[in-house]
């Protein structure tokens, strides 16, 4: 996987819907706007408009476990396809009919027995500030995705991070580091002017 791929899960179910007896429709969101991230070492929150323009250019699919070698369970190219992706205010929200295949029957068993009831999804970023908040620890905005890759739903939980995301992080921490030595010097300068020295 390319390296300045991220992955996030949603505490949002992913659920079965549909009006017939064998239900097949499995809608979810993949992300949530303005909503802090839980379980990384750093809050992260992606501001309503980052996926703007992002579905129409990317190559989305809905993978179980994020394991695309597994097979797909369904595809957006482009804005098209198998896969449904729309946008609102809450957030990403994707819909697909599971495929009739071992792994859509195995998808369309678990959740029915709440095996699987998160959603995850992977992206890159094209945008994003990171600030130290006063309580020492940092925060992440993503204001703008580059590329979405999947949106899937997941057995695990956890939280995914990947040496681009801290990257970011760590070169944020370092101006902030410069910033606070130079204000010394800044403020020494300023005495030493009004002292006339």
């Amino acid at each position: 996987m390319d390296e300045k791929r991220e992955i996030r899960n949603t505490a949002f179910q992913v659920q079965l819907t549909g009006d017939t007896e064998e239900k097949r429709t499995v809608e979810g969101y993949a992300l949530l706007f303005n909503t802090p991230s839980d379980g990384l070492p750093f809050e992260e929150v992606i501001e309503r408009g980052a996926l703007d323009g992002v579905i129409e250019k990317s190559d989305v699919f809905a993978l179980l476990n994020h394991d695309q070698a597994r097979g797909i369970l369904a595809r957006c190219k482009e804005g098209t396809g198998s896969l449904l992706l729309s946008v609102d205010d809450k957030g990403l929200k994707y819909r697909f009919e599971a495929p009739k295949t071992a792994l859509g029957e195995e998808l369309l068993e678990n959740l029915r027995r709440g095996e699987i009831d998160q959603s995850s999804f992977c992206f890159d970023v094209e945008k994003d500030t990171w600030e130290k908040k006063s309580d020492g620890t940092w925060k992440r905005t993503v204001h703008k995705i580059g590329n979405l890759y999947d949106a899937s739903p997941v057995y695990n939980a956890a939280y995914s991070k990947t040496s681009v995301c801290l990257r970011g992080k760590e070169q944020a921490e370092e101006e902030l580091r410069k910033h606070e030595q130079a204000i010394p010097e800044e403020y020494y300068q300023s005495i030493e002017k009004s002292l006339n020295l």
